[in-house]
């Protein structure tokens, strides 16, 4: 159980409650963006989990300028320097497809130990089963994504052909609206061995007067319930 989060706070309650992995980042109302080595380090010393840090240096699409790209390179060798588990990384051409080079030049920055997942941009690619094979042959560890629909529902027809087509050659981890409701049908129809999740939920503002939106953590109870589904199909 991957469990994404954006705060110290909600770090901490996943680890506490179940989460066998975090996937640190900062902004998930955009998606997820690249956390603070600050926010990493506060982390890092105080949870014993795995954390693999997201590296997306914007919001938007995933097509990198040079610029771009060597920023990420530099994150991942700061974080690798710092003690990351691993990276969750992506990156996409103009046309839709896996940028094979962009993704070279940032894997060999992370090195041949780390722990590698390719990210939801997979879920805009053109061609999902060509741009698996391409994930594969590039080295990556795990691949992310919701079957290219809103949530792991939608998706769930692409998310059983793609774990047919990898036949363990990579570890297919669904993520998008994993919640307590699908988990286990999830589960059933894919036959994965990790999902990710945010098990999140609203908190209220300590300001009294003004909001700049909605701020959501990590629900303990929410990642006890999926932890609880999970080691009851044996996938935990």
């Amino acid at each position: 159980l991957e469990v994404c989060v954006d705060s110290v706070a909600s770090a901490l309650t996943a680890a506490e409650s179940g989460a066998t992995r975090l996937e640190l980042c900062a902004g998930l109302a955009v998606g997820g963006l690249t956390p603070s080595l600050g926010t990493f380090l506060a982390v890092r010393q105080r949870v014993t989990v795995p954390i693999m840090v997201l590296v997306r240096p914007r919001a938007g699409d995933f097509c990198y300028s040079t610029e771009e790209v060597e920023a990420m390179a530099t994150d991942i060798a700061l974080f690798r320097q710092n003690g990351a588990h691993g990276f969750v990384i992506g990156a996409l051409t103009r046309e839709g497809d896996v940028d094979v080079a962009t993704c070279q030049h940032l894997l060999a920055a992370a090195g041949p130990q780390a722990d590698t997942t390719f990210h939801r941009a997979f879920d805009v690619v053109r061609n999902p089963e060509a741009s698996l094979e391409r994930v594969i042959e590039l080295g990556f560890r795990r691949l992310l994504t919701s079957g290219q629909a809103a949530s792991v529902e939608g998706g769930l027809d692409l998310l059983c052909r793609l774990a047919a087509q990898a036949k363990g050659r990579i570890q297919l981890m669904p993520g998008g609206g994993v919640s307590e409701s699908n988990l286990a049908h999830l589960l059933h129809a894919t036959g994965v061995r990790a999902v990710h999740a945010s098990a999140s939920e609203p908190t209220p503002t300590a300001m009294s007067a003004l909001s700049f939106g909605e701020h959501r953590v990590c629900s303990a109870a929410r990642v006890r319930a999926l932890s609880l589904i999970i080691r009851s199909q044996g996938q935990l």
